[in-house]
């Protein structure tokens, strides 16, 4: 699976993404220009020593990610959907697409792109959530689809536990 940042702008965000993707094994575009440097202290520590085992690819633009993978399936999170994350089937190989913090994707892609768009179900009046948040939720629908595919799904106490 592939999660695309476009234009992100909190080291923080882009780190803790880093450290989902490591774990789940997607691969992370993000797209220029970024907020932050990619040697930013916060980026490095959000994301911990993850992102030796992250498969991260810097762009410039997302129309180059687009064009190199029309064949695939695309969804981009907005708040401006009709459907929401869990009413689509997720292939193993899409691209699911998130905006910079301040404002989202630009509006012309999401009417380009309108019956692809996905949105994650909160209360009126709320702006949206975190990024770093939203892509968990998202990734981790996608991977229950897949009845988490390649992932480890039970775990072994190792202790006592009182």
């Amino acid at each position: 699976m592939n999660i695309v940042l476009v234009e992100p702008e909190i080291p923080q965000n882009a780190g803790n993404i880093v450290r989902t993707c490591s774990a789940t094994g997607c691969n992370l575009y993000l797209v220029r220009p970024l907020g932050f440097e990619l040697s930013d202290k916060h980026y490095k520590r959000a994301g911990l020593d993850y992102h030796d085992f992250a498969n991260v690819k810097i762009v410039d633009s997302f129309e180059k990610i687009y064009e190199a993978n029309k064949d695939k399936q695309f969804f981009f999170a907005s708040t401006k959907s009709k459907k929401t994350y869990a009413d689509v089937t997720y292939s193993d190989d899409c691209f699911i697409v998130f905006g910079k913090e301040s404002f989202g994707l630009r509006e012309s892609l999401l009417k380009q792109h309108y019956d692809d768009c996905i949105r994650i179900p909160m209360l009126e009046n709320r702006r949206s959530l975190n990024l770093s948040n939203s892509v968990a939720i998202i990734v981790y629908e996608a991977l229950r689809q897949q009845n988490f595919k390649n992932l480890q799904t039970s775990g072994e106490l190792t202790g006592r536990i009182d």
